[in-house]
């Protein structure tokens, strides 16, 4: 029989402890903490021992094949292994690891890492190999388990040792096994996890510490094993990491309280900034990032650039290190605990041991600011357009300089001229419907004064004007003032339309094709939710009225805080909506709006080059998936359906579907009504569809607005 020992805690209460090292919300912190230990016992091998190989890790993801895996690429997770040449567990880094806060491994450790294991994992299983001097053999063995459960927790353990035992063996190695996930949304992304998401991951996270160490890093190899078959083996080569695009030193001075104000001191630290010029299809949003012992940790703020902006194709990546970054991490590696203004002004009292001297983050982001402008002039004058582009808007639109101000972080760039005025607008809307419930129990009283207005009287006009008059003086300057920002952002973006479908505006001057997003994103800006803040009323009036969605997968989309399609399907509902390769519950509508209980509007937009007519059975499509697999109390039976081209023929529309009819009245086919078929005891739904073309929708919008937009003009 095995001879297990638990080794107890001194000193310390693990149930009270464990739960004050937060668990990272990065799903694979548990692969960066097993990475880290590997490098760092690599590197111990080589300078203590006098090794010159460079080492291996190899990280391997074990997976088991469930029904569907062929079609959903969903797995059955088993277990996830880490094998290191390094040092080993020997007597020495076996001690430091059963000390939770041991911090004598150097490297500015925290001694916490494994713990990320124990928030993960119910069991994370070592076996190591080590050189002992006293052994016969040279090696021994060691074999233990780290875990929070309760087994371990009863003994105040986390620790339990399985065997030391003599091995032979030719070099030392260390292998950890990760097993049995503890939290299903944990299980949900180790099951669907692949060895390219593991690769790019690493890539990214040790980007400072690969771009410093590039030619003296150990051979990583990733590894998707499926049924215990290698289906996937990459490796980390010097290739595939970046080249800074140029590095800087930067000083920053300490701060300290004095009396009832904060000034800096004459100690200094030296920061290492690494920027990294990256193709903007390879990089999702510009960073800047603080580096601890050489992995990627917490986000500040880059006030040079926001998120989506690039320039000439490219975003950038900034990246500080420094001994003082490291020094700063907290228990939950990668959280860097350096402190704000407010944060001293909100509890001066409790920092008194703020005396000793801090840096302070707000320092630290705007010298990072002034170094990153003095090193690319084509952000420091892409900064100086938009400035000057806002300015001149702001003229010519009259918009509101405090809403300016209040967006500066919110205007990109390469915002064009309607995105910007549509954020502005947008901001305004918001201030205005404040304004308007302070006006509401005036605009009461005038409004009971209307039942004494009689249009056969022969005074009614004249009457009616007055009412008009004490009506605009109850209404505020400001309020006048954004209906006529209102009015004109309607013509701005009628102009744009019809500018759009003239291909007279510069993306589409050198005879490039009107791609779907384009007159998509004017319309209802893709991945957004707030129709409100649309201009779907080029559709129809009332749309922007309606709780809608834009370019939302159906699987996510949440009415009332549930998501519809969230229910139990029936294997046989399961095997539909997976079968033929498809996702069908992935399927993206362009716009999906429901003005009322039991209704839904589906609007589907095709580049003008595309024939609409092959798409005539889409919304029928979605209307049959939104009335058969939504959950059971969430029940749609209306359906409307907007089909909006421009390659429009009315012989393919009507021999398509031969319920089809032409209105002559702006060129459009409509069919009145269409069941959308229930199954498995669903009563049957009706769908009304339209089929437009995009210079139809203009001119009907162009009709309706044509009245305000003359006022505007003084016509």
């Amino acid at each position: 029989m095995t001879n297990y020992e638990y080794i107890k805690g001194v000193g310390i209460s693990y149930r009270g402890t464990l739960h004050k090292i937060k668990k990272s919300n990065i799903l694979l912190q548990s692969i960066f903490e097993a990475l880290t230990n590997s490098l760092e016992a690599i590197k111990i091998l080589r300078e203590n021992h006098n090794c010159s190989e460079k080492g291996n890790i190899t990280i391997s993801l074990f997976l088991t094949k469930e029904l569907f895996s062929e079609e959903t690429q969903k797995y059955d997770f088993q277990k996830i292994q880490i094998t290191d040449s390094g040092v080993g567990f020997d007597d020495k880094e076996y001690t430091r690891l059963i000390a939770l806060n041991d911090e004598s491994k150097g490297f500015s450790n925290k001694g916490t890492g494994r713990v990320q294991f124990l928030h993960t994992f119910d069991r994370a299983e070592y076996v190591s190999i080590y050189k002992d001097e006293n052994s016969s053999t040279g090696f021994k063995k060691r074999i233990f388990t780290l875990s929070k459960s309760g087994l371990f927790l009863d003994k105040n353990s986390i620790i339990r040792s399985e065997e030391d035992t003599e091995i032979k063996a030719d070099t030392s190695s260390t292998t950890l096994n990760l097993k049995s996930i503890l939290l299903d949304k944990d299980k949900a992304f180790f099951s669907t996890l692949t060895a390219e998401e593991i690769k790019k991951g690493l890539i990214f996270h040790y980007m400072a510490h690969f771009c410093e160490n590039r030619d003296e890093l150990p051979k990583i190899i990733i590894q998707t094993i499926i049924d215990d078959k290698v289906e996937t083996e990459l490796e980390i080569v010097s290739e595939d990491i970046s080249v800074p695009d140029c590095e800087e030193t930067i000083d920053i001075c300490y701060s300290k309280i004095s009396g009832s104000s904060i000034e800096k001191t004459s100690n200094k630290e030296t920061l290492n900034l690494k920027a990294f010029k990256i193709v903007q299809t390879e990089l999702d949003k510009n960073a800047l990032k603080l580096v601890s012992k050489g992995e990627i940790a917490n986000d500040i703020k880059l006030k040079s650039l926001l998120p989506k902006d690039h320039i000439d194709g490219n975003r950038f990546l900034f990246l500080l290190s420094g001994a003082y970054i490291d020094k700063k991490d907290s228990d939950t590696r990668g959280k860097i605990d350096i402190l704000r203004k407010a944060d001293i002004d909100k509890k001066r009292d409790n920092y008194s041991l703020f005396d000793e001297e801090e840096i302070l983050l707000e320092d630290i982001e705007d010298k990072t600011h002034n170094v990153i402008v003095g090193l690319y002039e084509q952000i420091k004058n892409k900064n100086k357009e938009k400035e000057q582009n806002i300015k001149e808007l702001q003229q010519m639109f009259l918009l509101n300089p405090k809403t300016l101000k209040s967006l500066d972080k919110k205007i990109n760039i390469n915002d064009p001229d309607d995105v910007i005025l549509r954020k502005v607008y947008e901001t305004e809307a918001k201030t205005k419907a404040r304004g308007d419930a302070e006006i509401k129990q005036q605009i009461k009283k005038i409004d009971e004064n209307l039942k004494n207005l009689d249009p056969s009287n022969n005074d009614y006009q004249d009457d009616l004007k007055k009412q008009v008059a004490t009506f605009l003086k109850t209404i505020p300057e400001k309020n006048q003032i954004d209906l006529t920002q209102y009015v004109a952002r309607r013509k701005l973006v009628l102009n744009l339309f019809d500018k759009i479908l003239k291909k007279e505006i510069e993306k589409l001057k050198n005879g490039e094709r009107i791609d779907e997003d384009l007159i998509h994103n004017l319309i209802f800006q893709q991945s957004s939710k707030n129709s409100e803040n649309s201009d779907l009323w080029l559709i129809a009036e009332e749309f922007i009225y309606f709780k809608g969605f834009s370019e939302k997968q159906l699987s996510q989309v949440e009415l009332k805080g549930t998501k519809i399609f969230n229910k139990s399907f029936t294997e046989e509902e399961e095997k539909y909506l997976y079968s033929l390769g498809e996702k069908r519950l992935s399927k993206r509508p362009d716009v999906l709006l429901f003005p009322d209980e039991g209704k839904c509007i589906i609007i589907e937009f095709k580049a003008p080059d595309v024939n609409v007519s092959d798409h005539l059975s889409q919304i029928d499509f979605y209307a049959n998936l939104i009335r058969n697999y939504t959950v059971d109390d969430f029940q749609i039976t209306t359906f409307y359906g907007y089909l909006i081209g421009e390659s429009i023929e009315d012989r393919d529309v009507r021999g398509h579907v031969s319920r089809f009819e032409h209105s002559y009245y702006l060129d459009y086919w409509f069919r009145p009504s269409e069941n959308v078929n229930g199954f498995d005891g669903r009563s049957n739904g009706s769908l009304y569809t339209e089929v437009i073309k995009y210079t139809s929708l203009l001119e009907r919008a162009k009709i309706r607005n044509k009245i305000f937009i003359e006022k505007l003009e003084g016509k």
